[in-house]
């Protein structure tokens, strides 16, 4: 992964709107109907029209759209055996004081249809979808002139508390067999000279006081900060053999427009991460009102010279389009704290985490990519002028 030598380069966290076609085939392959030829060929149809949109918007750095995935962890219902039923349910503590919002947000029919399973026996790992997946986006790649993209991917531990386990006797030996499994998608997106990004929100997600995705067991054997490095230990299993510079691995707070005033500070969890994750590249929520004052936490850390920040300048709960000069003037501020040649910027998440959950409009979320891309132009005009 190149950092950015001669201006700023943008990116961002995977989920692009999709099309109300791919949504309801998504919906109707769910619910077991005959549709599996029709959504291939509008899944490959659509991964390449949203690569070539990311182009046209300004996008260097851009990736699938998940197009080929019902969300960003569910999606493993089908990719690895040992699993089915139904998953417990978990969530977050500032929805819990607040059901009428939880209901506003989730009580759709994408909600209905997130249908999370749990682990019911051994887990492995089938490789037919991925390969589709690399195929797709390399085909667009291809088209488009593109040379450089990453595919999103579940971490380990976000699985370990969105999948929930009936087989393993303990948590640590699922979390561990997960990291195994998973650690062949991981391989083959390498092997394929793609980007790897590790999608682990369960890094910043893992506090008591925010969410109730670790069990209580494991939080008081080991601590908030044992857990974090827990999860780490998993990520790391299983990334062993992805170069650093083709991973990045993204955390957020959770997708979701809410208070979010139980979070975890960024400190917190970016300390373990930038001190134990060989992953080059780290991206994280900035732009939000809960999380922009973080990049402070850099006036003291050191980040380690090897190392690439990616912060989300774009808020994706908001249908407000953040103008290109205020876009700028947060890259000129990120730059006064980590080296300009060491800085890439993206969005705080996706903007369809899953299937019809898109809490921004799908033609604002395209105009925000494009203001990104123009704020991006305007503060590289300033930072290479100096």
């Amino acid at each position: 992964m190149q950092g950015s030598t001669d201006r700023i380069r943008t990116t961002h966290v995977g989920s692009l709107p999709r099309s109300d076609k791919l949504t309801r085939l998504m919906y109707d392959w769910q619910e077991g109907k005959d549709v599996h030829q029709e959504l291939e060929a509008t899944i490959s149809a659509e991964a390449t029209a949203v690569v070539g949109k990311q182009k046209s918007l300004g996008v260097d750095i851009p990736d699938d759209g998940e197009v080929g995935k019902p969300g960003f962890s569910n999606y493993v219902r089908t990719r690895l055996d040992g699993l089915g039923g139904a998953a417990d349910g978990w969530n977050f503590h500032d929805l819990i004081e607040n059901p009428a919002l939880l209901q506003e947000l989730f009580g759709s029919e994408g909600g209905a249809h997130i249908n999370m399973p749990a682990c019911e026996g051994p887990l492995r790992y089938r490789d037919r979808e991925i390969k589709r997946d690399i195929a797709n986006l390399q085909k667009a790649m291809a088209e488009h002139d593109i040379e450089e993209a990453f595919l999103p991917v579940a971490s380990p531990g976000i699985l370990a508390g969105h999948v929930t386990n009936r087989h393993y006797p303990s948590y640590e030996d699922y979390l561990q067999a997960l990291s195994d499994a998973m650690r062949e998608e991981y391989t083959a997106i390498a092997q394929a000279g793609l980007i790897v990004q590790i999608d682990a929100p369960d890094l910043p997600c893992a506090s008591p006081q925010h969410s109730t995705m670790v069990p209580t067991d494991i939080l008081e054997k080991y601590g908030l900060a044992g857990v974090i490095r827990l999860h780490i230990e998993a990520i790391e299993n299983a990334t062993r053999d992805v170069p650093a510079e083709q991973l990045r691995l993204h955390l957020c707070w959770g997708n979701y427009e809410a208070s979010h005033h139980y979070d975890m500070p960024l400190q917190d969890v970016i300390e373990p991460v930038l001190r134990h994750c060989h992953a080059q590249a780290i991206l994280f929520e900035a732009a939000n009102p809960r999380h922009e004052h973080e990049w402070e936490v850099f006036e003291t850390i050191k980040v380690p010279d090897d190392k690439i920040l990616i912060p989300g300048l774009i808020d994706t709960v908001t249908n407000i389009v953040e103008h290109p000069r205020a876009i700028s003037h947060r890259i000129q501020r990120w730059a006064r704290v980590i080296d300009k040649e060491r800085l890439i910027v993206g969005t705080d998440c996706g903007f369809d985490t899953f299937v019809g959950i898109n809490e921004v409009n799908p033609d604002i979320a395209w105009e925000k990519l494009a203001s990104l891309s123009e704020g991006a132009a305007l503060a590289s005009d300033v930072l290479w002028s100096r």
